[in-house]
C-alpha cells in the first residue's frame, strides 16, 4: 500500500537559481471605486525564486513585514504541515518528512510577531522584521538578490511607503526619485516605531 501522504521536494541547486518577478493580486478597492493611498505604495510585485524552471516560493516585502508564499500540493490542509519560524530561520515542511524549506533569514524577524496561513493552496507566512524599514535584497541568505534595478525599485517604494505614513493627508503613490533613493530605515533618523 503505497503512502498517500502529498510530499514536497527541494534540495538545493548546485546551480545558481533565478529571482524572478510577476504582478502580485491587487490591492481591493475602497467604497469609492479607488485604494487608499497606502495600498497604493504596497507592493505590487512577488519575487519569484526559481530553481530547474520550478518556482520554489515567491515573497515581497513592506516597511514592517515580508510575506513568503508557497504552493502546495493538492490535498495538502493546514493539520499537515509543519512550519517553524526563528528569529533567523524558516522551516517549512509536511510532518514526518525532511523539510521543503529550512533556509536562514537574509536578516532578523521578530518571531513573536509572526504567523502563518493556508488558503486556496497556498501557503502564506507572514514574517515581522526586527528592523523597520529595511529593504531586504533576499528573503534567504544565498539565494539570488533582487538585481540592482529591482533593489532600487523596492527601496524607493519602501521610502514613498515611509513618507506616506510619515504624512497620511499627502498622495505619495505618483512621487518618484531623482537617481538613488535613501535608506528608508536611516533617513533622516530612520523609521519611527
Amino acid at each position: 500500500l503505497a503512502d498517500a501522504t502529498p510530499s514536497l521536494s527541494y534540495s538545493l541547486p548546485s546551480a545558481r537559481p533565478t529571482v524572478a518577478s510577476r504582478p502580485r493580486q491587487p490591492a481591493d478597492a475602497d467604497e469609492g471605486g479607488a485604494a487608499a493611498m497606502g495600498d497604493q505604495l504596497a507592493p505590487t510585485k512577488r519575487h519569484a525564486f526559481n530553481h530547474e524552471g520550478r518556482v520554489i516560493y515567491e515573497w515581497d516585502q513592506s516597511l514592517e513585514e515580508l510575506n513568503c508564499y508557497v504552493s502546495l500540493p493538492r490535498g495538502v490542509s493546514a493539520k499537515m504541515l509543519a512550519v517553524c519560524i526563528t528569529s533567523g530561520n524558516v522551516k517549512i515542511g509536511i510532518k514526518g518528512n525532511p523539510p521543503y524549506l529550512d533556509h536562514h533569514t537574509s536578516h532578523l524577524v521578530k518571531t513573536e510577531e509572526c504567523f502563518w496561513t493556508l488558503e486556496d493552496g497556498e501557503l502564506h507566512i507572514q514574517l515581522q522584521k526586527l528592523q523597520r524599514g529595511k529593504a531586504w535584497a533576499s528573503l534567504f541568505k544565498g539565494h539570488d538578490h533582487l538585481g540592482l534595478v529591482q533593489g532600487q525599485e523596492e527601496q524607493q517604494r519602501l521610502m514613498l511607503e515611509r513618507f506616506q505614513e510619515e504624512n497620511p493627508g499627502f498622495d505619495f503613490s505618483g512621487a518618484s526619485f531623482n537617481g538613488e533613493a535613501p535608506d528608508p530605515s536611516t533617513f533622516m533618523g530612520g523609521v519611527k516605531y
